[in-house]
Order: C-alpha cells, then structure tokens, then sequence
C-alpha cells in the first residue's frame, strides 16, 4: 500500500462537477493499493496516518498529530501511485490491486480512521475525480507499507 500524505488547509473533491467531500485543515490522503496488499498494510497505514506528527506546535516544530489540532482526513483512491513506467513511456498498473479487492482495502482504510476517532472523507472508488487542495506548508510525505520505496 502506497500513500501519498499532503498537510492541507482545506482539501474537496469533485465528481461530474459535484463536490462530494471537503475537509478544513487536516491530511489530503492519495491512496494506492497493491495486488499484494492486506490486512497487515492496512493497519500500518491506518497506524502512520493518524499518527503522524506534521502539524506545528507553538515552538514551531513538527510534534503534533491530527488529534491534537482537531483535524479530518480525505482519502482518494489513486491506483495510479502503482503506475511503472521504468520501461517506455505508458504507464504499467501491473502492481495496482484489482477494482474488488482495492475497493475492500480502501474502505477498511477509511473505517480504521474512523474507528480512531478521526473525521473522514472519502474520494469515489472507480471514478474520475478531481481533486483541490490547498497545501499548508508544503508539507507532503510519502508512505509505503512494503519495504521497496
């Protein structure tokens, strides 16, 4: 599993025009799922996420979490985070998990979150979406849940 963690001010995200989740200041979340991926990337993900200590304090140094500043988390599903392209130009997905089985991670992603107290938004599974944000920082960091990043 692959995430792509933005600090964000606020973050929405559009289907066929239509905003369908919108979040104030927390973490955009760009989440991959791997064809080999399950429930012990799960809980690693779900573990970092809300863990995460990238919100300043009043020191002005990065020792606070989503908790700790009342934060929300948006979580897009992005198969494209397992695109290969070290061989031509077009993109491989060959690694990118099944639609059933992302779909499954992606929502136990999302219900891991929440079961933490967290508040969550999510993107659409299998649909285009456009994505705004506006990154705080810019902070963004890059989780993998296996160990070749």
């Amino acid at each position: 599993m692959r995430a792509v963690i933005q600090r964000v001010s606020s973050a929405s995200v559009k289907v066929a025009g239509e905003e369908i989740s919108a979040i104030g200041p927390g973490f955009l979340v760009l989440l991959g799922i791997r064809v080999d991926d399950g429930p012990d990337d799960v809980d690693y993900m779900v573990r970092k996420i809300s863990g995460l200590r990238i919100f300043y304090d009043q020191d002005e140094r990065m020792r606070l979490n989503l908790q700790d500043v009342g934060g929300a988390v948006l979580v897009v599903p992005q198969f494209t985070l397992y695109g290969d392209v070290r061989k031509g130009n077009r993109p491989s997905f060959s690694q990118a998990a099944p639609p059933e089985l992302g779909r499954n991670l992606y929502e136990t992603v999302m219900r891991g979150i929440k079961n933490l107290g967290l508040p969550v938004s999510g993107g659409r599974f299998r649909e285009t979406m456009t994505v705004e944000l506006v990154n705080d920082g810019p902070v963004t960091i890059l989780l993998d849940s296996k160990k070749e990043f």
